[in-house]
C-alpha cells in the first residue's frame, strides 16, 4: 500500500487517500433519490453514471428517462434504467428531481409537457440547458420549484465543474439534491444566477481552453523530439497531476509554481517565455469574452453588458 501524502499551505501533511474519501462522502450525503431526465444525451448519461455509481440513487431502476432518438434510450435500458419516448411518464415516475437535459430552444415544448402532468408531483425541476434563465422557466412552470445548472463536458469523466442557482420556490431540500446529484459526477457550487454566465466563461468552455494548452505543449514536446502520442499523454497527465495538486494542497497555483521555479534554472526559463507571449492575458481574455458571448445568448441589453458587468 502506497500511501500518499502532500503538504497543506500551513505545513501539515494531506493523505490524498482522506481527500478523495471526503469527496466520496459529501457526494453520499442524500442518497436513494428518485430521478428522472428529459434529454439522454451525452451529459445525461454521464450523470446517470454518476448517480449509479456513487449510489446516490438505490439503483438503476431508480432513473427514469426519455428521449425523441432510439439509441440513446437503449443505451439506457442497457444500464438497467427505465427509458421511454414519454416526458410524462418521466415525471411521473420521478419523485425527487427531473432533469432538463435538452437544447434550449426545445426547453418550453418540453415544459408544455411536464405541466401536463396530471397528477401532482413534488420533484425539484433542474435544467442544465445553456442560456435558459430562472426567469423563463418559472414563467413556463408556474407552481414548480426550479434551479438552474451550468455543467461542463468533463462530467462524461466524472469531473465536472458545475456551478447552479436556486428559483424563488427553491428551498434546502432541492439544494441537497443538487449537490448530490451533480457532486456525484464532479464538484457543484452555488452561486447568484447573474454569475452563471461567469460560470460558462470560465468552467463552462474552460475544457476548450485547457484542450489548446494540453496540444500546444504536446506540439513543444514533438518539437524537442519526443514523439507525437508519448508527448501527448505526458502534457495532459502534467495538467491532470498540476490541477490535483491545488485541489488537494489547497495552495495557491502561484505558490506552487514558485516552488518549482528555482533561481536561474529551466522551469523560470520556460515561464519567462509564456510571460513574454501573453499568456496569462491570453485566458483572462478568453475567459471574459465567453462570458459576454453568454450573456448576449442569454438575451442581455448590450449596454447592460458594458455598465453593469464592465465587458
Amino acid at each position: 500500500l502506497l500511501l500518499l501524502l502532500h503538504t497543506t499551505s500551513k505545513g501539515s501533511p494531506l493523505n490524498l487517500s482522506q481527500h478523495f474519501k471526503h469527496h466520496i462522502m459529501s457526494v453520499n450525503e442524500k442518497t436513494e433519490l428518485s430521478v428522472g431526465f428529459i434529454g439522454s444525451g451525452m451529459m445525461a448519461s454521464a450523470i446517470m453514471d454518476g448517480l449509479i455509481a456513487n449510489k446516490v440513487v438505490k439503483g438503476p431502476e431508480a432513473i427514469s428517462c426519455s428521449d425523441v432518438f432510439d439509441e440513446p434510450l437503449e443505451r439506457a435500458r442497457k444500464k438497467g434504467i427505465h427509458a421511454t419516448k414519454s416526458n410524462v411518464e418521466v415525471c411521473e415516475r420521478a419523485k425527487d428531481a427531473i432533469i432538463v437535459a435538452v437544447k434550449p430552444d426545445t426547453v418550453t415544448t418540453i415544459c408544455k409537457d411536464i405541466m401536463a402532468v396530471k397528477q401532482t408531483f413534488s420533484a425539484v425541476i433542474i435544467s442544465v440547458a445553456a442560456g435558459v434563465t430562472i426567469e423563463t422557466l418559472e414563467h413556463n412552470l408556474p407552481g414548480h420549484r426550479v434551479v438552474r445548472v451550468m455543467p461542463n463536458t468533463a462530467c462524461t469523466v466524472g469531473e465536472s465543474a458545475s456551478g447552479y442557482a436556486l428559483g424563488a420556490l427553491g428551498n434546502d431540500d432541492d439544494r441537497a439534491v443538487v449537490k448530490a446529484i451533480f457532486g456525484s459526477c464532479g464538484v457543484a457550487h452555488e452561486l447568484k444566477e447573474f454569475l452563471l454566465n461567469a460560470v460558462t466563461g470560465l468552467s463552462g468552455s474552460g475544457p476548450a481552453y485547457v484542450f489548446e494548452f494540453i496540444e500546444a505543449l504536446a506540439d513543444g514536446g514533438v518539437r524537442v523530439g519526443l514523439p507525437r502520442e508519448e508527448a501527448i499523454q505526458l502534457a495532459a497527465q502534467t495538467v491532470k497531476g498540476a490541477a490535483e495538486m491545488v485541489l488537494a494542497t489547497g495552495q495557491h497555483p502561484g505558490a506552487l509554481k514558485d516552488r518549482v521555479c528555482s533561481p536561474g534554472g529551466t522551469t523560470i526559463a520556460g515561464v519567462d517565455e509564456l510571460e513574454k507571449g501573453g499568456m496569462r492575458a491570453s485566458a483572462i481574455a478568453a475567459v471574459k469574452a465567453a462570458t459576454r458571448r453568454s450573456m448576449q445568448l442569454g438575451g442581455i441589453p448590450e449596454a447592460d453588458i458594458v455598465s453593469k458587468y464592465n465587458l
